[in-house]
């Protein structure tokens, strides 16, 4: 059984997801379910990094895609709170940049 969880809570005015344990190849229809939901659901989506222990390719991947989506309808997704290895993984692929935060 993986070890990942995606968590989300509605606010006012954004939509926040936050992912947990380890983000690989077999997780990846869930996470892509989690950040399709969320894009439609709000024009701002801030991904909460922080309990993210391990992010790999095919979560590199979703993270993208649910950008593009967001940006295609108009809206925006934020990462937060990356750490470790997971903050070098989004360094590396300049995702990190990309989608940093909205006020920094």
């Amino acid at each position: 059984m993986p070890n990942f969880e995606a968590t989300t809570q509605a606010g006012t005015d954004q939509v926040r997801v936050t992912l947990a344990g380890e983000c690989d190849l077999a997780v990846r229809d869930e996470l892509h379910a989690v950040l399709e939901a969320a894009v439609r659901s709000s024009p701002l989506v801030v991904v909460d990094l922080g309990p993210l222990q391990f992010l790999d390719s095919s979560g590199v991947h979703g993270l993208v895609a649910a950008h593009l989506q967001a940006q295609s309808r108009g809206g925006r997704i934020t990462l937060v709170n990356p750490s470790g290895a997971v903050a070098d993984v989004l360094d590396i692929t300049g995702v990190g940049a990309l989608l940093g935060p909205v006020n920094g």
